[in-house]
């Protein structure tokens, strides 16, 4: 039980250490960024394991109409859930509010609170960091269910597409009354 402790003890210092020579007097949350890295490693296993469970084969190769679309459809996602003012009570938890960010977008901060509320704060506010997991999960729904992963990415695909063509209909407005 010694040894066992004094190298627990031994990985932490060592930890502790790599977090100050990285980090310097920020406080960076490095323990938060590896439990993230892990939560979406066991994500993909999760998934990988699905679609051996379900028989689901890879396809040799996805067309450029599927990229176009669940790349479309992962910007909309992402867009929406990490900014979007409706899905706000989903980042409260981790988010602070700060200020409306244009079109029905917020800006939030993350507290420092503990270095995993702070890592999952930045991923649910951060739609650069939600594209991952969403772009994941969408490619993963191709090769399980094709049909109603596609249903989705088109729907937020037209949702990106409305979004788009309301702010040019404003900007066009603004131009034309200027």
């Amino acid at each position: 039980m010694t040894t066992a402790t004094s190298v627990v003890e031994e990985v932490a210092a060592k930890a502790k250490r790599v977090q100050r020579r990285y980090a310097g007097e920020a406080d960076r949350p490095l323990a938060g960024y590896l439990g993230a890295m892990g939560a979406y490693g066991a994500f993909v296993g999760a998934l990988t394991a699905l679609g051996r469970a379900s028989g689901a084969r890879l396809p040799r190769r996805f067309g450029a109409g599927d990229t176009v679309l669940l790349g479309t459809a992962t910007f909309k996602a992402g867009r929406m859930l990490a900014k979007a003012a409706i899905t706000s009570p989903l980042r409260a938890p981790f988010t602070k509010y700060e200020e409306p960010a244009g079109e029905d977008e917020l800006n939030e901060s993350v507290p420092g609170r503990s270095h995993a509320g702070h890592a999952v704060g930045e991923l649910v506010s951060c739609p650069f960091c939600l594209d991952v997991w969403i772009g994941t999960g969408l490619a993963a729904g191709l090769v399980v269910a094709p049909r109603p992963t596609r249903l989705a990415a088109t729907v937020l695909t037209a949702i990106g597409v409305a979004d788009a063509l309301h702010l040019l209909y404003d900007a066009g407005k603004k131009l034309a009354s200027g």
